[in-house]
């Protein structure tokens, strides 16, 4: 009987040190002062930056679900890095927070060091985009579990906010102003219900150029998820911002009142910023019901401000100048913790 390798059961540990060393690179674009180790190390060390005075870590994880599916049937894997940052780098932020550092883990059936690579460089941007440190992370070899090409990829990001500036939406009252911020498209939420609507039910093809869409539909699909850090943090600098809400799953009408108190809803009027085409198509191709939609997709807007009135017209002068496609997009009102969404006449129409 011949002996057994590691190697022969499925994982290349040669290639898994290989894989490290040429990450360090990236990982060097992100050093934030405040790192103590580098990449390769049993776990990563970063200090606190000695300006905070009562500081509060704030903590977050997510993936991108089976928006990975796309990507592996695309072969373009670089967005799925960046979406990976930018869930939880947008998450951390809805409580004020500063983004630290970040580390990724993947899975994979065989190590495809190309792949990888691609997806820690997306990785890396939305980190430096972020303004928050690679400090480390992990990449499993797991053919038992994954076939051919196929991946995972989940994320964990630290931030860190004064104790006595952290948003919480406690402050809210009814007459206060929700602003919104335009999503870069679905981001990395609904993609189980797109892909059954788009690839399964209407069998379009990702290279497919689709009207009203100006692009293929994987460039569409595979867009990554916007970060909204460097426009909100001199916002908070500059405006007394009540609450914000990260639109992931859920949509608008589950992801607003998380951020609300007893008393206070949300009433939002769609018709005050533009849908992207892509959530028609999705909504006419699977045929799904205008209330479906709304539970599930961003519908264009993928994060949300709430300040007092009088605030609402510098704090959209400031996100306008930051770069933000911004709008007001409803009010807040007496009555049942809850928000709806009016004037969506649904098929994209």
């Amino acid at each position: 009987m011949n002996p057994l390798t590691y190697r022969q059961a499925g994982v290349d540990l040669a290639g898994a040190d290989a894989f490290v060393q040429r990450i360090k690179g990236l990982a060097a674009k992100t050093l934030r002062p405040e790192v103590l180790a580098d990449i390769g190390g049993f776990a990563g060390l970063c200090a606190l930056p000695s300006r905070y005075r009562d500081p509060v870590l704030v903590a977050s994880t997510d993936g991108v679900g089976t928006k990975v599916k796309i990507a592996q049937q695309a072969g373009r894997h670089r967005g799925i890095g960046v979406d990976l940052v930018a869930m939880s780098a947008n998450d951390c932020l809805v409580c004020g927070a500063e983004p630290l550092f970040f580390l990724d883990y993947l899975a994979t059936g065989r190590l495809d060091q190309a792949v990888l690579e691609e997806i820690l460089a997306g990785v890396a941007e939305g980190c430096c985009e972020a303004g928050c440190a690679l400090l480390g992370g992990e990449t499993a070899q797991m053919s038992d579990c994954y076939g051919p090409g196929e991946y995972d990829a989940a994320g964990f990001l630290v931030g860190v906010v004064e104790r006595d500036r952290v948003v919480d939406g406690r402050t809210v009252v009814p007459g206060d102003a929700i602003l919104g911020l335009a999503s870069s498209g679905l981001h990395s939420n609904g993609f189980s219900l797109a892909r059954r609507a788009l690839l399964e039910r209407a069998a379009y093809a990702l290279d497919a150029t689709l009207p009203p869409l100006t692009r293929p539909l994987a460039d569409e699909l595979l867009t990554p998820t916007r970060i909204y850090v460097r426009a909100i943090r001199p916002l908070l600098e500059a405006v007394p911002v009540k609450a914000m809400a990260h639109i992931t799953g859920g949509g608008l009408v589950g992801n607003l009142p998380r951020v609300l108190p007893a008393g206070c809803r949300a009433i939002l009027d769609s018709s005050a910023w533009v849908e992207p085409a892509i959530f028609g198509l999705i909504e006419r191709a699977g045929q799904v019901p205008a209330e479906e939609m709304l539970r599930v997709f961003n519908l264009g807007i993928g994060f949300v401000v709430v300040v007092a009135e009088a605030d609402a017209g510098p704090a959209l002068d400031l996100l306008a100048k930051a770069g933000e496609t911004v709008v007001r997009i409803g009010r807040i009102v007496p009555g049942e913790r809850g928000a709806e969404v009016r004037h969506r006449r649904g098929m994209g129409g």
